[in-house]
């Protein structure tokens, strides 16, 4: 399958995403839907760019394709805890 179609099939999924700023005031944004699946950048816009690309270059592999076939969440939500 070429990278063309591979790009069409999973074209308009949505994904979760984590986004959070650094100590050092990077953003750093994780897909955790994909182990490894992080990166950073200076800004939001920055960490959710490089994300995107970085969720691209891993939906090549075999095994990234069926996670993401397999995905399908009814609800999403995030909350936090103090420990």
């Amino acid at each position: 399958m070429t990278i063309l179609k591979q790009k069409h099939l999973f074209q308009g999924r949505n994904l979760p995403l984590l986004v959070e700023k650094g100590e050092d005031g990077f953003y750093v944004a994780e897909c955790p839907l994909f182990e490894g699946c992080y990166t950073q950048g200076k800004t939001i816009d920055e960490a959710l760019k490089n994300i995107k690309e970085v969720i691209e270059l891993i939906l090549q592999e075999r095994e990234t394709k069926q996670i993401l076939r397999n995905y399908k969440p009814t609800e999403i939500s995030l909350h936090t805890i103090t420990v």
